[in-house]
């Protein structure tokens, strides 16, 4: 069954805003198919199971139904647990977001009945709630139903596996006769065709077949990671396994384009793809990824739609897809013509048990990982690096370096201090102590001209001096070396582990500016200078105030005459 945007499907500009908002570009097969039959006033009866993105599908008209100035029960929702009551009633309370004066409670067994009793006696209108706690309500007279308009059953078969068949007819046989009556349920049994036939009214049949579109040779793993650690968990799972070319996918074009940059910022080489751009934009940005001219896609379902691209190594769902058929499409981007895949899932909260049922629906192999620490990246960093530099010396592809070795070992320096300083070296690194010339310049650039500092007179009284307090910077402005540049002040340095390439990436990466507008960067001690072009300075200094790295917040000013002389 195909898919459609909600925008076809005659809901309204606050609906659409709602959807947009939580990311939903399209609408799913069920939902497709059942809204606007649902919001023509039938009966609908949905088979399909928890997993294909039905809330929604009755969510949606019965918000659309409600009035918000009759504050009465209008729309009455039955799970079959308790989870599944709080998770419909979040999800419906998001759709209703921009819907003023609508409001959702969820009742059920093991919660206080004092802030249900408040929340009916306030004139809410969707209630949601599992078949005991609902009777009771009834019978206690604090939830009356004469002026419900619309009942939903939501896994109607487990309702009556869990032997709510009886409290099921009580409430149906107690609401208005004219009402519009919902069934949802993964099976059909005979229970529930006798229930379709003596309270339904010529009722639309839609049915959503499951699917296992697994792939053998994809690997699926999930994390259980709060929403705030899911970019650490991400780049630390790149770095361990040194993934270099794969899709990251994300539920809004919002969140493709913070976490473009975010990773951009982190010296990974990212672009994106979303709605909001251009085709032509579309068609550049997937040219370069074919072309394998940066590493990581970060996008969006839709605009991520009928991509054909080979060797990916990995997909990363950062956010939990809709629904399981976009959950199979996302993975089956990897493993294409016959290779392995890996497929990596990130959940926090509640969003565990939107994972669990799509693995239901859609027989997933998916088990938990824990996420590596520090420690493990770290290692296997060297792992990695050990293996490359084993496979350059047993291949011999290297220019032998003998004449700088034999006067390195003459002067005293032992081999394997030799070997540790260029794996430094080669890492991007600089050395833990302050260097005995002036800091080195990133690979990429021309060295910049020594910047020769007055130098310092310790006071007798200071046997230390490099641990003095940096004196307060002079308000006379510096400029920059080059015509047109200026240098930024930047408070992170040796001390920090900072390094040139890590100050351009922040920058570029931020700002979305080219490396061009960097000009000399000079690292000392405690500090950086950094010669930038002279009509992008106050930006890169506003931009990268308060961006963090190496875990050090970092605070930008325009340079004074005196800082070239602190250290």
């Amino acid at each position: 069954m195909e898919k459609r945007p909600f925008a076809e499907l005659g809901v309204s500009q606050e609906i659409l805003k709602a959807v947009h908002k939580l990311g939903y570009e399209e609408a799913s097969p069920i939902q497709t198919a059942v809204i606007p039959a649902a919001m023509a006033g039938r009966d609908v009866v949905g088979q399909s199971a928890t997993g294909s993105g039905k809330t929604a599908a009755f969510a949606i008209p019965a918000i659309e139904m409600a009035k918000a100035q009759v504050h009465k029960v209008q729309v009455l929702i039955l799970c079959p647990t308790r989870e599944l009551a709080v998770q419909v009633a979040e999800e419906t309370g998001k759709l209703l977001l921009f819907k003023r004066g609508l409001h959702v409670v969820p009742i059920y067994g093991g919660q206080s009945y004092d802030r249900q009793f408040r929340a009916l006696e306030s004139g809410v209108q969707i209630v949601i709630g599992t078949p005991g706690r609902v009777m009771d309500h009834m019978e206690r007279g604090t939830l009356k139903l004469d002026g419900l308009r619309m009942v939903v059953l939501d896994e109607a078969d487990r309702m009556l596996d869990m032997g709510f068949r009886d409290d099921i007819e009580h409430i149906l046989s107690r609401v208005p006769p004219e009402r519009q009556l919902l069934f949802f349920s993964a099976t059909m049994p005979r229970a529930i065709q006798d229930l379709i036939g003596r309270y339904s009214r010529d009722p639309a049949w839609v049915k959503i077949e499951s699917h296992a579109h697994n792939a053998p040779q994809v690997d699926q793993v999930y994390y259980e990671v709060d929403r705030r650690s899911k970019l650490e968990v991400l780049t630390r799972l790149i770095d361990i396994n040194d993934f270099r070319y794969g899709l990251i996918f994300c539920s809004t074009k919002i969140m493709v384009d913070e976490l473009d940059q975010q990773l951009h910022a982190r010296g990974y080489a990212t672009d994106r793809l979303h709605g909001d751009l251009s085709q032509m934009q579309r068609t550049r940005v997937m040219e370069k990824f074919r072309k394998r001219a940066f590493e990581f896609l970060v996008a969006t379902d839709v605009a991520a739609r009928g991509l054909d691209v080979d060797d990916l190594e990995v997909v990363f769902n950062f956010d939990l897809p809709n629904d399981a058929e976009d959950y199979t499409h996302r993975i089956g981007r990897t493993a294409r013509a016959g290779k392995s895949g890996r497929a990596v899932t990130f959940v926090s909260g509640r969003e565990l048990y939107r994972l669990q049922s799509m693995v239901r629906f859609a027989n997933l192999k998916i088990r938990r990982e824990t996420a590596p620490s520090l420690v493990q990246v770290d290692e296997a960093r060297a792992n990695l690096f050990f293996e490359k530099v084993r496979g350059v010396i047993d291949a011999g592809k290297f220019e032998r370096q003998d004449r700088v070795v034999d006067r390195l070992l003459e002067e005293g320096y032992s081999s394997t201090d030799i070997c540790s300083a260029l794996i430094q070296l080669l890492k991007g690194g600089s050395p833990p102590g302050p260097p005995p010339g002036p800091a080195p310049a990133s690979p990429e650039r021309k060295a910049p001209a020594e910047r020769k500092a007055p130098a310092k007179e310790p006071a007798a009284e200071d046997p230390e001096p490099e641990e003095r307090s940096e004196p307060e910077p002079p308000p006379t402005r510096r400029t920059g070396r080059e015509a047109g540049m200026t240098t930024l002040f930047m408070n992170a340095g040796r001390k920090h582990l900072v390094t040139t390439g890590e100050i351009v990436g922040k920058i570029t990466g931020v700002t979305r500016l080219t490396a061009e507008v960097v000009g000399a960067i000079d690292i000392h001690q405690r500090h950086s200078l950094v010669d930038v072009a002279e009509e992008h300075a106050e930006l890169i200094a506003r931009k990268l105030s308060g961006i963090r790295i190496r875990g050090h917040s970092l605070k930008l000013s325009l340079a004074t005459t005196d800082e070239k002389a602190l250290d």
